[in-house]
């Protein structure tokens, strides 16, 4: 199949960028290169959308949604325990699994950092996108791709960590006062909704719809990608109208549609397909790093390091016949869909199978720490599943049944009546499985003390919404992050 979007390296205009730029990451801290001037570098299109890959490729990185994500959000859960074996903790798996988890645990500094370092380069792009002397409509354009990728980890830090540090421009680090006052004071959990509503609200005038790309631009934000996310954002503000509002937007576009195979939608020949809303784009020669590996079966053959198993918990809760639980969970032994055979001389009796990387019918060069897999972060079932719950939450219930039955239908059961509103929550978490929803959902409708103590857990309600702010930040601004509540 036609192979996606290449993000490519940091190099050429970030390189010549970050020789203008006081302060930067080490991955922006490379070498200018000497044969051309700034003003000839800002009149080249090509200059500036590289500049913009470059925002997109943080998306592949270890801290962004690898094994300190994976942890956060999926080993937390009662959809998913530590996995790999009882002595390999993996750091601090083991502690998050058993909901005991502290600020000094790496985890949460690694996911901190990953998104504080895709706002640092996507306020750089913004900064030099407006000095670019190219087309309007171009530049227009890759100023709502980074402002949604903006919004999109604003989003993950506020559902993470409640208010986090609004950095929205470049800062001049002589400035003591604005460093003070910004990077190292927390705003409310409110000011950081606000700022994402903006930011989606400019991409969704900008962007165009999915279908406007050209094929070798597929896997850029689109329209809406920016729709379906701030749909997300105002459900979980409990802002009904508009998430319904914004989900049907999306629905009524004729961009996206569920494929009729829901094992295929997390394997190759399902990215960027019709399903498809938004998802990291990966290639043999620019993996994603180590999402795949992390997860794999661990044991002999070697696969992975097998950790995030699916519990049983979740694997129990499924209805008999239901198709998506096949399709979630690699059993062990078991043939999986490619032919290869899961032995039993695997470590753990389940793998999450939606991170299963064929290395027989898809795109494989050996090496499992980076991959071509792609990760969807927005599929249409989820949007669907946010129209439905806004749905009953404003009264038209029959929409939300009409909804609900439609994603049943596809995974083999028969259709509902009289729809109640934990039907909607358990089919979010049979549709939405393994797929770093699960905790956050349990948080944001109030499920999460009641779930944790069926799966022999402890959430401490008023602690537990939030997770710690990392001890790392909050040593590095002499105190000025106030830490959560219980930590």
């Amino acid at each position: 199949m036609n192979k996606k979007l290449k993000y490519g390296t940091i190099t050429g205009i970030l390189a010549l960028m970050a020789f203008f730029i006081t302060s930067c990451d080490d991955d922006l801290n490379v070498t200018p290169q000497d044969n051309i001037s700034e003003e000839d570098l800002l009149k080249n299109p090509d200059n500036a959308v590289q500049l913009v890959n470059g925002v997109y490729s943080k998306m592949l990185s270890f801290n962004m949604y690898s094994f300190p994500w994976i942890g956060i959000t999926s080993i937390t859960s009662d959809d998913a325990d530590k996995g790999s074996t009882p002595s390999d903790t993996g750091t601090d798996k083991h502690k998050m699994d058993n909901l005991t988890f502290e600020a000094s645990d790496v985890s949460f500094n690694e996911v901190w950092k990953g998104r504080y370092d895709g706002i640092y380069r996507a306020n750089n792009a913004l900064y030099y996108l407006e000095q670019f002397q190219i087309d309007e409509s171009l530049k227009a354009r890759l100023v709502g791709e980074v402002k949604f990728l903006r919004a999109f980890w604003y989003f993950d830090l506020v559902r993470c960590f409640g208010g986090v540090p609004l950095v929205v421009g470049n800062i001049d680090l002589n400035d003591n006062e604005t460093i003070n006052n910004q990077v190292l004071t927390r705003a409310t959990k409110e000011e950081v909704y606000a700022q994402i509503e903006a930011d989606l609200d400019e991409a969704i005038a900008i962007l165009p719809s999915k279908t406007e790309y050209s094929p070798n631009d597929l896997g850029r934000a689109t329209r809406g990608a920016a729709q379906a996310l701030k749909a997300k954002v105002h459900l979980y503000q409990q802002e009904w109208d508009l998430a319904y509002s914004l989900a049907g937007d999306v629905m009524m576009s004729g961009q996206y549609d569920l494929m009729e195979n829901y094992a295929d939608v997390w394997r190759e020949v399902g990215e960027n397909m019709q399903e498809s809303v938004f998802e990291v784009q990966a290639t043999l020669t620019n993996g994603l790093i180590q999402y795949t590996d992390v997860q794999g079966p661990r044991g002999t053959p070697d696969l992975g390091w097998g950790f995030n198993t699916p519990s049983l918990n979740l694997t129990n809760s499924y209805e008999e016949g239901d198709l998506r639980k096949e399709a979630t969970i690699l059993f062990v032994p078991s043939t999986l869909w490619d032919g290869f055979e899961a032995p039993t001389t695997w470590n753990n009796p389940r793998y999450n199978y939606k991170a299963y990387q064929s290395s027989i019918a898809e795109p494989w060069n050996g090496n499992k720490a980076e991959t071509a897999k792609n990760l969807r972060l927005l599929k249409y079932s989820d949007v669907l599943l946010i129209r439905a719950e806004a749905a009953f939450k404003i009264g038209m219930v029959s929409e939300a049944e009409d909804i609900i039955n439609q994603l049943r239908l596809r995974a083999g059961l028969g259709e509902i009546s009289g729809i109640t509103l934990q039907q909607i929550y358990n089919e979010r978490r049979w549709e939405m499985a393994m797929e770093h929803e699960r905790w956050f959902d349990l948080v944001r409708t109030g499920q999460a003390q009641t779930a944790m103590a069926a799966d022999g857990k402890t959430f401490i309600p008023g602690t537990h919404e939030v997770f710690p702010i990392p001890e790392p930040q909050i040593t590095a601004s002499g105190g000025r992050l106030i830490q959560n509540n219980g930590y």
